[in-house]
């Protein structure tokens, strides 16, 4: 997949079918127009392409507080190509798109930088100054203009209609099994393994500390059954997101303790998946009554690792 991360870099690509729209999850919902973007490209002999921004609008929109990301602009990228597309439009929003009318994006952006042939986008897709294009003004203009449009409806999961909004608040609410169904994958959090106190290492449980990137939506504080993954291999674990009540006052981070696991990664990247909240995080009278409840904790996701044949 070629990645594009600027207008200026697009110059006389092969005509596209483009997935228009934010991908700020890649979940079921947008998975479902990269495919049918995907197999149409093929189908007509073009070049699939997915067109995002790098940033999310929100970030220009004053009236509006900045939405928190789903996904770093790697994972992204990452999963869109495993989906086989040929290109991808990593634009940055920028007050001049900002200010563009709908009519003036479909021609200096759609037809003239991307030479769309066919394109597909969600119900709800917006564009242009003050969001004024829609998917039926693309409708009229690509009848004018000879490009077709393709409007997926609501993608709906158990009578829920799947959106970022909607996976957002799951997330918020620790709601890790409902995120993997409306995702179609684990949520993950991504982060170098910093150097903490140490203490769990000396109760016999070890962690491997990352920092919370604030521009992320993360879980509640709590304990979690997680998977963590470590130069390209997986291992069961359980993770704790919080700020360490029992032993002091801390910034909230997030201690993952990987089972069979002994090798030092400070300095090195890992991404922890969530699968399963199982408790609210707690503070406790001492580090004995911590340790006990650990290694409880423990042993609950361990079971369940082994009832799911991952342990």
């Amino acid at each position: 997949m070629i990645v594009f991360n600027s207008l200026d870099e697009i110059h006389n690509i092969e005509p596209t079918v483009v997935a228009l729209g934010n991908f700020d999850g890649v979940h079921k919902g947008h998975q479902e127009i990269i495919s049918r973007t995907v197999n149409e490209a093929k189908s007509a002999g073009l070049k699939s392409a997915v067109f995002t921004f790098s940033n999310h609008t929100s970030t220009l929109l004053k009236h509006i507080p900045a939405v928190k990301n789903i996904l770093y602009v790697e994972q992204k990228i990452k999963i869109i190509e495993s989906m086989g597309v040929d290109y991808m439009f990593n634009i940055p929003f920028t007050h001049e798109i900002l200010g563009m009318s709908p009519e003036d994006f479909i021609q200096q952006i759609l037809i003239d930088k991307f030479k769309i042939r066919e394109a597909y986008c969600g119900f709800n897709y917006t564009f242009g100054y003050k969001a004024q294009g829609t998917p039926e003004l693309l409708m009229r203009e690509g009848i004018k203009k000879g490009f077709g449009i393709h409007v997926q409806e609501p993608f709906m999961i158990d009578d829920t209609v799947v959106s970022s909004t909607f996976i957002r608040g799951l997330i918020a609410e620790g709601k890790m099994e409902a995120v993997t169904k409306f995702m179609g994958r684990n949520y993950d959090i991504d982060g170098i393994v910093q150097e903490g106190n140490k203490l769990g290492r000396t109760i016999g449980f070890p962690t491997c500390n990352i920092t919370i990137d604030n521009t992320m939506i993360t879980p509640p504080n709590g304990v979690y059954v997680t998977m963590c993954t470590y130069d390209g291999k997986s291992y069961p674990a359980i993770t704790n997101v919080g700020n360490k009540p029992t032993i002091g006052d801390y910034e909230k981070n997030i201690e993952t303790h990987i089972f069979n696991f002994d090798q030092e990664i400070y300095g090195k990247p890992i991404s922890v998946e969530f699968i399963k909240h199982t408790r609210p995080e707690q503070k406790f009278n001492s580090v004995e009554e911590l340790k006990k409840r650990i290694a409880q904790d423990c042993i609950e996701a361990k079971a369940y690792h082994r009832k799911t044949g991952l342990l």
